[in-house]
C-alpha cells in the first residue's frame, strides 16, 4: 500500500514506517520535512508539487493543518476521493471534557487516538473512532543505572511549565541530581534557579545518542501533569530504567507499580527516588520489570499489525 504522511511527530514516524508498505513523507522547497537517516528505505521523500500525480491509497494525518494542504495539493478530496486516517496524538485542552474534537462533524475521517485516555476525553461526535496504542522500536536493554542521577527528556520544559511538571523539578531535585535533554532544555537551570549540580541540560540528541547516555543514570522522572503519553518514558523502560511517573492521563496504563513508582503524591515519588538512588540492586530489578512490561505492551509487532489491519479496513 502507498501511504501518505507528514512529518510531523518524528517519534511515533519512526515505529510507524517500520511496516511493510511505501511511505510517502511530502517535502517542500525549503526541505522540511526530511526523511530520517534511521528511517527505512520504504519511506520516502516526496516533492510537494508532485503529489497531484502521485498514487495514494491512504493518508495519514497528524495535524490539523494538513487537511486543507494535502486536499489541496492531491486535488482530490479526504475521507471521499482518498481513504482517510487522524492520528490524534494530543489530550484536549480547554474545556475538558467536553472539547469538542475539530473533526467531530465529520464521519468520512476515521480518528486513530494513540491512547484510551485521548478517546474517552476527546468529544468525537459523528466521527468514526478507534486505540492504536502506541509501539516503538526496541532500543535494547542498555540501563546500567551506574550514575545516581535521574534521567529527564522533554521538550519546551520551561514554555510549558506546570503542564510538564517543571515546577515540580526541585523536589526531586532535592532527592538526586537531575540531567535533562531536550528542546530548550538548556534554559531549565537558569528559570529554576537550583543550587549549582541540581539539574544540568545534558543535550538534544539523536535517538542513538540520547539511548545509551540516558541508560547510564538510575532512574527516569516522568512528573507531567498532561500529556497523551510520552515515548521517551516508552523508550527509558524499554531501556530497561526504573522509572518514576504521575499518575495522570495514560500512565497508570503504562507503568504498572513494579516498574519503579506511579503516584499522584509528590511526596511518594521523591521517597522512591531516595530508594533507587541508593539501592541500584533495587533499581536494577524494577527497571528489568518495566523493560518487559514495555516490550510486552509497547513493542513494534503488535503496533504494525494493528496499523496493517486498520489500514487494509480503511483502503477498503
Amino acid at each position: 500500500m502507498r501511504v501518505l504522511s507528514w512529518h510531523v511527530h518524528s517519534s511515533w514516524t519512526t515505529g510507524f514506517v517500520q511496516g511493510f508498505h511505501e511511505y510517502l513523507i511530502p517535502i517542500g522547497a525549503e526541505e522540511a520535512g526530511k526523511v530520517k537517516p534511521y528511517w527505512p528505505a520504504s519511506a520516502v521523500n516526496l516533492p510537494e508539487d508532485e503529489l497531484a500525480d502521485a498514487a495514494v491509497d491512504v493518508v495519514v494525518l497528524q495535524s490539523f493543518a494538513e487537511i486543507e494542504r494535502t486536499e489541496r495539493l492531491l486535488g482530490r478530496r479526504l475521507g471521499q476521493d482518498v481513504p482517510a486516517v487522524f492520528v490524534e496524538h494530543n489530550t484536549p485542552r480547554g474545556d475538558v471534557p467536553s472539547t469538542r474534537h475539530p473533526l467531530a462533524d465529520r464521519d468520512d475521517i476515521l480518528i486513530a487516538h494513540v491512547t484510551h485516555f485521548n478517546r474517552l476525553m476527546w468529544d468525537t461526535g459523528i466521527a468514526p473512532t478507534t486505540v492504536i496504542e502506541h509501539g516503538i522500536p526496541d532500543p535494547g536493554h542498555l540501563y546500567t543505572g551506574e550514575l545516581p542521577r535521574l534521567g529527564f527528556v522533554i521538550n519546551e520544559p520551561v514554555r510549558r511549565w506546570r503542564v510538564t511538571g517543571t515546577d515540580l523539578l526541585p523536589a526531586f531535585a532535592a532527592a538526586a541530581p537531575i540531567d535533562a535533554w531536550g528542546i530548550d532544555a538548556d534554559q531549565l537551570p537558569g528559570a529554576l534557579g537550583l543550587e549549582e549540580g541540581r539539574i544540568a541540560f545534558a543535550g538534544n540528541l539523536a535517538p542513538w545518542e540520547l539511548h545509551p547516555a540516558l541508560a547510564l543514570r538510575r532512574a527516569y522522572l516522568h512528573p507531567i501533569r498532561w500529556t497523551s503519553l510520552g515515548l521517551s518514558l516508552l523508550e527509558a523502560m524499554q531501556l530497561g530504567m526504573p522509572v518514576l511517573a504521575l499518575a495522570t492521563t495514560e500512565a497508570y496504563r503504562a507503568v504498572p507499580p513494579e516498574a519503579g513508582a506511579l503516584s499522584m503524591d509528590v511526596d511518594e515519588l521523591v521517597a522512591a527516588a531516595r530508594l533507587l538512588i541508593a539501592d541500584p540492586d533495587e533499581a536494577r530489578e524494577r527497571g528489568a520489570a518495566a523493560r518487559r512490561f514495555a516490550l510486552d505492551h509497547y513493542g513494534l509487532p503488535a503496533f504494525l499489525a494493528r496499523w496493517d489491519e486498520l489500514l487494509a479496513r480503511v483502503a477498503r
